[in-house]
This record gives C-alpha cells, structure tokens and sequence, in this order.
C-alpha cells in the first residue's frame, strides 16, 4: 500500500463525507478542515471527472472559509463543476454569486461566458418552446457587448447564430401552421419577424416565398412581387425563388421591385 494510494483512499471518503452530510438535519456535524486539503480535495474530484462530488467540495471551501483567497476561487470551480455535472441551474446560480461579490475580478468574463454556456446547453429542438433559446441568446449577447474583442465573444457569436437559426425556425413553424389554416395575417407577422430580426439566418429565403403566398391569397400583389423580387435578388439559386416565380408566372405577374415597401427598406437593390 503506498502512500499515495492512501492519501487518495482519504481523499476520496472525504468527499463521501461530505455529500452524505449535506443535509440540513446533518448541519451541526461540522468537521473543520484545512482550506488547502478542502481545495486539493476538490481539483482531485474534478480531475477524476466526479464532477459533483467535486462541486460539493468547491462549496465546502467557501462555507469553511468565506474569507479566504480560496474561497473566490472555490465558488467559480463550484460553477464550472456544475456546468460539467449538467447540473445548469446550480451553475448558473453559482456563477451569479460570483458576479455579484467580485464584479470586477479578472474571472468575471469566464463567469458570463459560463452562465450563457449553460443557457446555450439547454437551447431544445424546434418544436418546443423556445424560452430556454431566449435566455441563451441574451447570455450570450451579454458576452459580446461586455468583452468585444474576446475569445469568449467569439465563440459567443458562433453560438448566438445558431441560436437565432432556432428562434426563427420557430417563428416559421407557427407561420405555416397559420397559412394552414388560411389565417394569412397572422401568418405575415410570423414571417415578417423572421425576415427582419433574423437575416443571417438560413430560414430566410422561404419565409420570403411564404410571404409571396400569404400576400397573393389577401390580394396584397406589390408586396407579394416585391417579395419575390428581394427572394430572386439575394437568393437567385434557391428552391424558393423557384416556387414564388413559378407562382407570379401563373398569374400573370413578375417579380417587381418597388420603393416604398417594408422589404426596400431592409433589402435595398
């Protein structure tokens, strides 16, 4: 038996120790230790990827020793050992708590990029509701406008296009269900907002068509050749301008460009 594998048989009780006796009822068995040890305890756990095991002992840090050097590293380690454990609430939280005793620390750009990482995490499918996606991109646009010109900026505007391509695949979703239904009005809002709030987005060149086919069934024929015309302009090659060219053709109509309109405005020729 040799004195490194005794020093991580310890190491890993203690942890046990410590989740068993997290509970309230459990509270009063204190057992004061080191902040060393307790933090060594922690980035053990962690290189083992017992990622809450290792979130436990980060907390025990701060609770044993709030005042300590260790302790403002300890409540961030918490977080990313949470993040890692898929346990997004509890990262978040404990990032926010980080954010709010130390604003100004050298690590508040992680602790953000942090927070919207577990938005981001969390951003679901289509189909579902996208309050999650909502979170995730103002996390992430917090990133971008605090620290521009950083790594984490960066990467956040990669993740932020994605989250946009699914806020605007939902809007397109309601919108065909609307058309559907021949509910056309409410069906030009849903795609409106989708040709406005999220250009760079690759839903654009069909709710572009969709707009041409709500506003020729409402008789609304200049908006709908001017949708077609905006289509065949930034999107000659797509199925899309295909259908919505096919579709003017067919009554006796073509795509047409004209001032004034909504769409001259945001897609200028």
């Amino acid at each position: 038996m040799t004195a490194e594998w005794l020093k991580k048989s310890v190491l890993s009780l203690m942890v046990l120790g410590l989740v068993a006796c997290s509970s309230k009822d459990d509270e009063d068995r204190y057992v004061a230790r080191d902040v060393d040890v307790l933090y060594n305890l922690a980035q053990d756990q962690l290189q083992k990827h017992h990622y809450k095991f290792a979130a436990k002992a980060f907390d025990e840090v701060e609770r044993q020793h709030p005042y300590s050097v260790w302790a403002r590293r300890a409540q961030l380690m918490a977080a990313y050992s949470n993040y890692m454990a898929n346990n997004y609430d509890d990262a978040i939280l404990a990032a926010q708590r980080f954010l709010q005793l130390h604003p100004g620390n050298r690590s508040a750009p992680y602790a953000y990029y942090l927070i919207a990482l577990c938005q981001y995490e969390q951003v679901s499918d289509v189909g579902r509701d996208q309050a999650k996606t909502e979170e995730a991109e103002k996390a992430l646009t917090e990133v971008i406008r605090r620290y521009p010109n950083s790594d984490y900026a960066r990467d956040a505007k990669l993740k932020l296009a994605l989250a946009h391509d699914h806020l605007a695949g939902k809007d397109m979703e309601i919108g065909r269900f609307y058309e559907k239904r021949q509910e056309y009005l409410a069906a030009v809002i849903r795609f409106r907002h989708v040709v406005e709030t999220y250009q760079t987005t690759s839903h654009v060149p069909e709710a572009l068509h969709r707009l041409v086919e709500c506003y020729l069934a409402l008789g609304i024929y200049d908006e709908a050749k001017m949708a077609a015309a905006v289509l065949g302009h930034n999107f000659p090659g797509s199925k899309w301008y295909r259908y919505s060219y096919n579709l003017l053709s067919g009554k006796n109509m073509k795509p047409e460009a004209k001032k004034g309109s909504w769409l001259s405005k945001l897609w200028p020729f």
